[in-house]
């Protein structure tokens, strides 16, 4: 069904964003530029709606946005492969690829030219109970040197229990390596405000060892005794871009907590890592929605997903798409007004 059969909960106040409605009042608005989620409003305990996600007005911002030396990803969906693979090399089936780098002499989140930039196609809408939206992309074999045809889908749903499910699906033409994730930075006392008073928890005993520019040295460590240890409540950090370990699928994997709006967000998610990223490059060109300045502790990301850099480790987990394959990916964010 297409968004213009189906629009009785639909409202698109511009072109080219999409907005779905739950019953309880909440709201979520997408754009096809990078599969985006640009808003993202929760009602609270007093019906106050808080738009918990940082973005942008107009779909040129998000476009812009990539040019700044620090481009923030708002919202977006990475792709081929989120996180950093060391010198943009790796090998497959005997064969050594090399990537486009784009982060010193690294390759980040998917290349030059990756998924969060190209126009993904809305395949679907659907309204009334856990109204969502389906976007798809394929990118073509080669694209920023990766291996094999990628065909992607995505399907965010706003449950009715106030939760924004993502899930993931691919299939390619040759063997090839992916990593989705979705970029949001979230903050649960509204976009104009700064994650400094929030809380954070973490549930994860391990954390991936980096190297200064943020590449795995392949080591896995334990949190306990680190400033890492996020398993009790803390303050969110002024700065991090790290990989937590995280198990057992159906438990919660990290929390973040508003003791301003009293909302509650669950992250849940089948992906061995929760990589939590604060203190961006978030400079006084980034102008926000309704002219809000963005800075560093504008908002906190959780990108839930495979280790940065598993195509080079053998004791990280299986970042290889089979051709014949099908990767699937489900994460999800839920909100409680307590």
């Amino acid at each position: 069904m297409s968004a213009s059969e189906n629009n009785s909960n639909l409202e698109s106040a511009v072109a080219n964003f999409y907005e779905l409605t739950n019953k309880n009042g909440a709201k979520l608005s997408v754009i096809p530029f990078g599969a985006t989620v640009t808003s993202l409003k929760i009602p609270t305990k007093n019906n106050e709606l808080v738009d918990v996600v940082l973005g942008f007005d107009t779909i040129e911002g998000y476009e812009k946005s990539f040019q700044l030396e620090g481009k923030p990803y708002l919202g977006a969906t990475v792709g081929r492969y989120a996180g950093r693979i060391s010198e943009g090399k790796f090998e497959l089936n005997g064969k050594t690829y090399q990537l486009a780098i784009n982060n010193g002499v690294n390759s980040l989140h998917g290349g030059i030219d990756n998924f969060s930039q190209k126009n993904w196609i809305v395949e679907s809408v659907t309204t009334g109970e856990n109204p969502s939206i389906t976007l798809s992309y394929v990118s073509a074999a080669n694209e920023e040197n990766y291996p094999g045809e990628l065909s992607v889908s995505l399907t965010y749903t706003l449950s009715e229990e106030n939760e924004l499910i993502l899930e993931y699906k691919a299939t390619t033409t040759e063997d090839t390596v992916i990593n989705l994730t979705h970029h949001s930075y979230f903050n649960l006392d509204g976009h104009q405000s700064d994650v400094a008073g929030q809380d954070l928890i973490v549930h994860a005993q391990k954390v991936v060892e980096t190297r200064e520019d943020c590449i795995p040295t392949g080591t896995i460590l334990e949190v306990a005794n680190t400033v890492f240890d996020y398993r009790t409540a803390k303050k969110c950090p002024k700065n991090i871009d790290n990989t937590f370990v995280v198990e057992n699928n159906d438990e919660v994997k990290a929390t973040l907590f508003s003791p301003k709006t009293n909302l509650k967000m669950d992250v849940y998610t089948d992906q061995p890592g929760v990589h939590i990223y604060v203190g961006g490059n978030c400079g006084p060109d980034l102008k926000g929605k309704e002219n809000a300045s963005y800075h560093a502790l504008s908002g906190i990301c959780f990108e839930t997903q495979n280790f940065p850099d598993a195509p080079n480790h053998a004791n990280f987990p299986n970042a290889v798409l089979k051709k014949g394959d099908v990767y699937t990916q489900k994460t999800t964010y839920k909100f409680e007004a307590l």
